[in-house]
């Protein structure tokens, strides 16, 4: 099943929008879908970083020479 959806852009939006789709060769249809699509796929692609900043070890935990700080 298909939906429709109207949304309001503010002038900048549009305009990149129409200039996009005018330099790509696709319709503004086809940008705005793979958008969406990328929007859902980010989630999945980026789970890694819900441990960022998780883990906490003192400047002198390497041991490896050269990554060690003095």
């Amino acid at each position: 099943m298909r939906e429709t959806l109207t949304v309001r852009l503010d002038p900048e939006q549009a305009e990149w929008l129409e200039q996009t789709a005018q330099r790509t060769g696709r319709s503004v249809a086809a940008i705005v879908r793979e958008q969406i699509d990328r929007a859902r796929r980010a989630p999945a692609e980026r789970r890694f970083m819900r441990l960022a900043g998780a883990v906490s070890l003192d400047r002198g935990a390497s041991k490896r020479k050269g990554f060690a700080t003095k």
